[in-house]
């Protein structure tokens, strides 16, 4: 190969698509034993590699030289075959975690920082850190020095939390490292985890008002640098911005929310036609799962019964990527909920004139008011957890193509 991405397990990676929007199209990615990772390196059947995890250190044996990025933070995830066979290393994390945190308008110096995990990628955010000038570095993890009820007791006035720890990786979502109340100087938070999009973390600092960045644009920014290493060539910093973008709307679901018989489940199979996606319908799962219609099982067991069964759907749903996700008009109603569909998801709201909203077979959609009744109960829900919102008043096609256009602009923010 002429140029790829070697590791001992790399699973799924946006690594080719990302370069590939870059202009390399020629990257691929090669899983490599341990055993055999020498006979690749001596070969050198390759121009240009970014490496990762658990070879980082392992290759530095191997470089006839090391840029100071790499001498300084003792690995190298970037390899380069020089004119003479030779290779040079370097390290682009530091690059990509400090484009992270700019992109966001975060800015460390002066601060005092909290670094979550001890391993190698919290040394690269120590590094950047104190390159950025914060104040002071406090690494926290569970058998370190400092402990998590030591960041509590000791720490609580920290104004830059870093998480450089799986905790909130796919598929274990929905989990945060810390309590964010018992940090109440926070001005920043950093995970540079990429999935979910926004993990428990990142979620429960945009909810306070925190300013909070995830791990995809560090991972566009790493692979933008080891461009212009592979070529010798600059790429425009700003390409990182639309790259990213780009990959939002690949990786993220589309989700629709709105009132019983708005058209979810119609126009959500139309929107995943347009997209070529898989299309889910939640309801649908739970009927298919229940073995019963949602009638029978309001009537059998209740509507807390349902809204449990549905709960257990979005969270299994929305740690997913990719989809087109038509959701039951009451998910809003639980934060949770809310939670698990825009971990990684752009949420559409897709709103209906009440006189066009159908009731048969809708257990809480009966006659008279009810409609109306449940209109102004959910109304600011369905708005508040809105990336976007659409209305359901023109033919089919052209309410597809008007989510499919939301959802592009809403991934591209």
């Amino acid at each position: 190969m002429d140029y790829g991405l070697i590791g001992e397990r790399l699973g799924h990676s946006y690594s080719p698509q990302i370069h590939a929007l870059l202009g390399n199209d020629r990257y691929e990615l090669r899983p490599i034993p341990p055993e055999e990772l020498d006979a690749f390196l001596r070969a050198r059947n390759f121009r240009g590699l970014n490496v990762t995890i658990p070879y980082k250190q392992a290759v530095l044996p191997y470089c006839a030289q090391l840029s100071d990025t790499a001498r300084e933070i003792g690995s190298v995830n970037t390899l380069v075959v020089r004119p003479d066979g030779s290779l040079l290393g370097h390290n682009t994390d530091i690059g990509g975690f400090t484009t992270m945190l700019r992109e966001a308008g975060i800015d460390p110096a002066g601060k005092k920082a909290v670094v979550l995990g001890s391993g190698g990628t919290s040394l690269t955010a120590r590094t950047a850190l104190r390159r950025m000038g914060a104040r002071e570095i406090v690494v926290v993890s569970r058998r370190g020095p400092v402990t998590y009820d030591a960041l509590y007791a000791e720490h609580a006035d920290a104004q830059l939390l870093v998480n450089a720890t799986p905790v909130g990786m796919y598929p274990n979502t929905g989990v945060s490292p810390v309590e964010l109340d018992r940090l109440p100087n926070l001005s920043g938070v950093a995970d540079v985890i990429y999935n979910p999009e926004k993990t428990a973390l990142i979620l429960d600092a945009q909810a306070r008002g925190i300013p909070a960045v995830s791990g995809l644009t560090m991972l566009v920014a790493q692979a933008r640098e080891a461009d212009e290493w592979f070529f010798n060539r600059p790429v425009p910093g700003e390409v990182v911005r639309t790259i990213c973008g780009e990959i939002r709307a690949e990786m993220l679901n589309l989700v629709l929310v709105g009132m019983p018989g708005c058209g979810k489940s119609t126009l959500g199979a139309q929107v995943a036609a347009l997209l070529n996606r898989p299309f889910v319908d939640c309801d649908e799962e739970i009927v298919r799962e229940a073995g019963m219609s949602i009638p029978e099982i309001f009537a059998r067991f209740g509507e807390t019964d349902f809204r449990r069964r549905e709960a257990e759907v979005l969270r299994r749903v929305g740690r997913e990527s990719g989809t087109v996700v038509a959701t039951g008009g009451g998910a809003i109603l639980r934060e949770d909920n809310v939670r698990a569909l825009r971990q990684n998801g752009r949420v559409c709201f897709l709103r209906r004139a009440l006189e066009q909203l159908p009731t048969d077979g809708r257990p809480l959609s009966g006659p008279d008011d009810a409609i109306a009744r449940l209109w102004r109960e959910r109304r600011e829900k369905y708005e508040r957890c809105a990336d976007f919102t659409v209305d359901n008043n023109s033919s089919a096609e052209a309410v597809a193509r008007r989510i499919q256009e939301g959802f592009h602009e809403a991934a591209h923010r």
